[in-house]
This record gives C-alpha cells, structure tokens and sequence, in this order.
C-alpha cells in the first residue's frame, strides 16, 4: 500500500444538464418512401462535435448529426439533431481542456444523441437508425489537422 496522499486538487469533470438545442426530421416523400420499401435505402451520416467556454471553467459542447437516407436518388428522410451538454471541467491544465471538450465531453453525449436519433426515424415511419459508436479521438484529430492551415490566423 502507497503512503502517497491524493493530489490536492485533483481533476474533475461534471456534467450540468443536457439539453437538446435543435431537433428536426423531414420526410420530404411521404408516403411513397414509406411503401416503396424494397431498396435498401443508402445512408450518409455526418458528425460534428463544438465547443466554446460560457463562463469560468463553465463550457457547451454541441454534437451535431445530420443523417440523410436515399432510396436511389430520392431522399427517404433528413435527420438532424444538435444535441448539447453543458460541463464543468474543474483542476484541469489549459492544454487538455480544448481534447477533453471534444473527446471526453462528446463521448459522454453520444448515447443520448444516438437515442433520439433512432426515436426520430422510427417516429418518422423507418426501421430505428441506430448509430454505431464514433471514435471521438480520430474526428478531433482529423479536424485538427484540417484546421492547421487556417491556424496561423487563429
């Protein structure tokens, strides 16, 4: 057994509230979308995850996902929620805060995003989407390295 004490001030993370911020499903070709069932509808999802500070160690992160179904070239649906969190990140250095805002915070987000997803789509007439899971890590390090150019203006 260590002796060593606990650091004084360890790092925490708590969530505030989550909330949803916009949430719309269309269902452009209705009804004929709806019994023309027999291709297999293709499916584009797109994830986006922001962050931004609303007081002293106070931050929203919105995750925003768009999901469009097509039947050949009709639209089937449109599925898009933004879906936010509201986060205290007390003890934390400056440098991990922007990774754990759009890594940790999304992540804890995602299951209740991906619930409302699949309800809306059901709701809508469609067999549930459900969302596999997103690797949050390699999405922050794709858009930081699309981000890099346009650093030199940050």
């Amino acid at each position: 057994m260590s002796d060593a004490a606990p650091p004084p001030n360890p790092p925490h993370l708590t969530i505030n509230a989550q909330y949803i911020k916009d949430l719309s499903f269309e269902n452009p070709n209705a009804p004929q979308t709806l019994v023309q069932n027999e291709v297999r509808p293709q499916i584009e999802v797109n994830i986006d995850v922001q962050g931004r500070a609303v007081g002293p160690n106070l931050y929203e992160v919105a995750l925003r996902i768009t999901a469009t179904a097509r039947q050949n070239e009709t639209v089937s649906f449109v599925a898009e929620l933004l879906y936010g969190g509201l986060f205290t990140l007390l003890n934390i250095p400056e440098d991990q805060v922007e990774p754990i805002c759009l890594i940790e915070c999304p992540r804890l987000l995602f299951p209740f995003a991906r619930r409302i997803i699949a309800d809306v789509t059901r709701d809508g007439g469609f067999p549930p989407l459900l969302l596999d899971p997103i690797d949050f890590v390699n999405l922050y390090r794709q858009n930081r390295l699309a981000a890099t150019p346009a650093a030199g203006e940050a």
